[in-house]
Protein backbone atom coordinates (compact mmCIF):
# COMPACT_ATOMS: atom_id res chain seq x y z
CA UNK A 1 0.00 0.00 0.00
CA UNK A 2 2.70 2.39 1.04
CA UNK A 3 4.38 1.30 -1.92
CA UNK A 4 1.95 2.24 -5.13
CA UNK A 5 1.25 5.81 -2.69
CA UNK A 6 4.67 6.73 -3.58
CA UNK A 7 4.47 5.69 -6.59
CA UNK A 8 1.71 7.36 -7.31
CA UNK A 9 2.87 10.37 -5.77
CA UNK A 10 6.50 10.43 -7.96
CA UNK A 11 4.13 9.87 -11.39
CA UNK A 12 2.16 12.92 -10.04
CA UNK A 13 4.99 14.92 -9.41
CA UNK A 14 7.00 14.08 -12.98
CA UNK A 15 3.71 14.68 -14.69
CA UNK A 16 3.25 17.76 -13.34
CA UNK A 17 6.51 18.79 -13.69
CA UNK A 18 7.76 19.18 -9.61
CA UNK A 19 10.20 16.22 -10.42
CA UNK A 20 11.87 17.84 -13.78
CA UNK A 21 15.21 18.35 -14.37
CA UNK A 22 15.93 22.41 -14.39
CA UNK A 23 16.67 23.68 -17.77
CA UNK A 24 20.19 23.76 -18.72
CA UNK A 25 21.58 26.90 -18.81
CA UNK A 26 23.52 28.66 -22.26
CA UNK A 27 27.25 28.32 -22.59
CA UNK A 28 28.84 30.85 -21.49
CA UNK A 29 30.67 33.59 -23.64
CA UNK A 30 33.97 34.95 -23.64
CA UNK A 31 35.00 36.31 -20.11
CA UNK A 32 34.85 40.02 -20.77
CA UNK A 33 31.69 39.11 -22.41
CA UNK A 34 30.28 36.96 -19.21
CA UNK A 35 31.14 39.73 -17.06
CA UNK A 36 29.23 42.38 -18.94
CA UNK A 37 26.09 39.76 -18.95
CA UNK A 38 26.75 39.18 -15.30
CA UNK A 39 26.69 43.19 -14.76
CA UNK A 40 23.47 43.54 -16.55
CA UNK A 41 21.89 40.76 -14.74
CA UNK A 42 22.48 42.46 -11.25
CA UNK A 43 20.17 45.22 -12.84
CA UNK A 44 17.43 43.20 -13.63
CA UNK A 45 14.63 42.08 -11.71
CA UNK A 46 13.63 38.23 -11.69
CA UNK A 47 9.99 37.82 -12.65
CA UNK A 48 9.08 35.37 -10.46
CA UNK A 49 11.55 36.05 -7.31
CA UNK A 50 10.11 39.50 -6.78
CA UNK A 51 13.60 40.66 -4.98
CA UNK A 52 16.43 38.92 -6.62
CA UNK A 53 18.26 39.64 -9.80
CA UNK A 54 18.08 37.20 -12.56
CA UNK A 55 21.86 37.17 -11.96
CA UNK A 56 21.11 35.70 -7.97
CA UNK A 57 17.84 33.42 -8.57
CA UNK A 58 17.69 30.24 -8.85
CA UNK A 59 14.46 29.74 -10.96
CA UNK A 60 14.62 28.39 -14.10
CA UNK A 61 12.30 31.56 -15.31
CA UNK A 62 15.88 34.19 -14.22
CA UNK A 63 17.82 31.95 -15.97
CA UNK A 64 15.68 32.07 -19.25
CA UNK A 65 15.86 35.57 -18.92
CA UNK A 66 19.65 35.38 -18.61
CA UNK A 67 20.24 33.28 -21.53
CA UNK A 68 18.63 36.18 -23.43
CA UNK A 69 20.95 38.61 -22.09
CA UNK A 70 23.66 36.19 -23.27
CA UNK A 71 22.08 36.16 -26.64
CA UNK A 72 21.40 39.91 -26.93
CA UNK A 73 24.79 40.61 -25.97
CA UNK A 74 26.16 37.79 -28.11
CA UNK A 75 24.44 40.07 -31.64
CA UNK A 76 26.60 42.80 -30.32
CA UNK A 77 23.84 44.80 -28.50
CA UNK A 78 25.00 47.55 -26.41
CA UNK A 79 23.80 47.47 -22.62
CA UNK A 80 20.96 50.36 -22.99
CA UNK A 81 19.91 48.45 -26.07
CA UNK A 82 19.67 45.34 -23.87
CA UNK A 83 17.88 46.91 -20.84
CA UNK A 84 15.74 48.57 -23.26
CA UNK A 85 14.40 45.30 -24.54
CA UNK A 86 13.53 43.91 -21.12
CA UNK A 87 11.65 47.05 -20.14
CA UNK A 88 9.39 46.83 -23.28
CA UNK A 89 8.59 43.45 -22.36
CA UNK A 90 8.44 43.47 -19.04
CA UNK A 91 7.98 47.45 -17.71
CA UNK A 92 10.25 49.59 -15.93
CA UNK A 93 9.07 46.91 -13.11
CA UNK A 94 12.20 44.79 -14.55
CA UNK A 95 14.92 47.35 -13.28
CA UNK A 96 16.05 47.17 -9.99
CA UNK A 97 16.97 50.54 -9.67
CA UNK A 98 14.06 52.62 -11.20
CA UNK A 99 15.29 55.76 -12.92
CA UNK A 100 15.56 58.70 -11.49
CA UNK A 101 12.71 60.65 -13.54
CA UNK A 102 8.95 61.67 -13.26
CA UNK A 103 7.02 59.92 -10.45
CA UNK A 104 10.20 58.04 -9.27
CA UNK A 105 11.58 61.22 -7.91
CA UNK A 106 9.28 60.16 -4.82
CA UNK A 107 11.00 57.35 -4.53
CA UNK A 108 14.54 58.61 -4.77
CA UNK A 109 13.90 61.49 -2.37
CA UNK A 110 10.97 60.13 0.07
CA UNK A 111 13.64 58.97 2.47
CA UNK A 112 15.62 61.55 2.55
CA UNK A 113 12.58 64.34 2.65
CA UNK A 114 11.05 61.82 5.56
CA UNK A 115 14.70 62.12 7.28
CA UNK A 116 14.80 66.17 7.40
CA UNK A 117 11.45 66.38 8.61
CA UNK A 118 11.65 64.36 10.95
CA UNK A 119 15.12 66.48 12.46
CA UNK A 120 13.10 69.56 12.05
CA UNK A 121 10.66 68.08 14.29
CA UNK A 122 12.88 67.08 17.16
CA UNK A 123 14.82 69.98 16.63
CA UNK A 124 11.71 72.43 17.11
CA UNK A 125 10.78 70.05 20.07
CA UNK A 126 14.34 70.27 21.60
CA UNK A 127 14.35 74.38 21.32
CA UNK A 128 10.69 74.77 22.85
CA UNK A 129 11.80 73.17 26.14
CA UNK A 130 9.12 71.62 28.66
CA UNK A 131 5.13 72.08 28.00
CA UNK A 132 4.35 75.61 29.06
CA UNK A 133 1.69 73.76 31.14
CA UNK A 134 3.76 72.10 33.28
CA UNK A 135 5.41 75.08 34.47
CA UNK A 136 2.16 76.54 34.71
CA UNK A 137 0.98 74.12 37.52
CA UNK A 138 4.13 73.98 39.59
CA UNK A 139 3.85 78.37 39.47
CA UNK A 140 -0.19 77.93 40.47
CA UNK A 141 0.74 75.78 43.90
CA UNK A 142 3.19 77.86 45.62
CA UNK A 143 3.11 75.02 48.81
CA UNK A 144 2.76 71.70 48.45
CA UNK A 145 -0.45 70.18 51.13
CA UNK A 146 0.98 68.12 54.08
CA UNK A 147 0.18 64.31 52.74
CA UNK A 148 -2.18 64.06 56.30
CA UNK A 149 -4.28 66.88 55.17
CA UNK A 150 -6.97 66.31 51.54
CA UNK A 151 -6.79 69.23 49.64
CA UNK A 152 -10.89 71.25 48.24
CA UNK A 153 -10.14 68.63 45.14
CA UNK A 154 -9.76 66.00 46.86
CA UNK A 155 -13.37 66.48 48.82
CA UNK A 156 -15.26 66.95 45.41
CA UNK A 157 -14.29 63.63 43.64
CA UNK A 158 -16.52 60.76 44.62
CA UNK A 159 -14.23 58.65 43.59
CA UNK A 160 -12.12 59.55 46.76
CA UNK A 161 -14.59 59.94 48.76
CA UNK A 162 -16.05 56.18 48.37
CA UNK A 163 -11.99 54.94 49.07
CA UNK A 164 -12.10 57.26 52.25
CA UNK A 165 -15.35 55.42 53.43
CA UNK A 166 -14.22 52.48 52.49
CA UNK A 167 -11.19 52.59 54.48
CA UNK A 168 -13.09 54.18 57.59
CA UNK A 169 -14.42 51.06 58.23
Amino acid sequence: MTAALLSLTLAFGLITGQFAPQQAASEPLAPELEVRVQQLGKTLRCAVCQGLSISDSPSSMARAQLDMVRELVSEGKNDQEVVDFFVSRYGEWVLLEPKAEGFNWFVWLGPVALLMVGGFVIWRQVQQGPPPQATAATQATPSAPTPGTPSAADDADPYLQAVRRELER
